[in-house]
């Protein structure tokens, strides 16, 4: 039975993450998922995400911190983290960071990791890997056995081009471990001083 991990859509995770940069409204969490093109991870629709904003805050992994109103603009509520948030945003990643079974939701793990210590975040590729290399093996077993037994590579076709895409899945979590490893890799963002293109981010998704 899914728990309350599994039940946190791939938008919800995005929308906790957010607000772990920071406080903010559900207008700004908008923009600036339009701005860093996040369309290409979940649907974003005005109506999706306040619908997802309201829930998250029913379950308490969000709560208000205060109504402000500038000009003709409507009435904007800012939200900030909960401690169950965060730890559901944490949560969230370690479980599907691993899972080889949830491309979608793993795509939103990997762009949300650098919440992780580093090591973890390793430690957790490097399972997905090995998870990735055995299903690459039984695939390439099943389809060596069956060309034995006769059946023409051509009704094959789909076991190669995923046996192709396993293996370059593998390759590439090998170097993405590798590189997260490396101690000249930046990583996590607690220290990070702002950039200019963040807080020009910030800023226009205010306005």
């Amino acid at each position: 039975m899914p728990d309350a991990v599994d039940r946190l859509t791939p938008l919800g995770l995005m929308l906790l993450a957010l607000l772990h940069e920071d406080d903010m409204h559900a207008y700004e969490m908008v923009r600036l998922l339009r701005e860093r093109k996040a369309g290409r991870l979940v649907a974003l629709t005005h109506g999706t995400i306040y619908h997802t904003v309201a829930r998250l805050e029913r379950q308490g992994l969000i709560e208000e911190v205060g109504t402000d109103r500038e000009g003709n603009r409507p009435e904007r509520t800012t939200y900030r983290l909960t401690a169950a948030g965060a730890e559901m945003l944490l949560a969230w990643v370690r479980r599907e960071l691993p899972a080889i079974d949830r491309p979608e939701r793993f795509r939103v793990a990997l762009a949300e990791a650098h919440n992780l210590d580093r090591a973890e975040v390793a430690a957790l590729l490097s399972e997905r890997r090995d998870a990735l290399a055995a299903s690459l093996q039984a695939h390439r077993n099943a389809r060596d056995h069956a060309i034995e037994r006769g059946s023409y590579p051509q009704f094959l076709i789909e076991v190669h081009r995923e046996t192709a895409l396993l293996s370059a899945d593998v390759a590439w979590l090998d170097e993405a471990v590798e590189f997260i490893r490396r101690p000249d890799t930046v990583w996590g963002v607690v220290d990070l001083a702002p950039t200019d293109r963040y807080l020009a981010q910030r800023e226009a998704a205010r306005a």
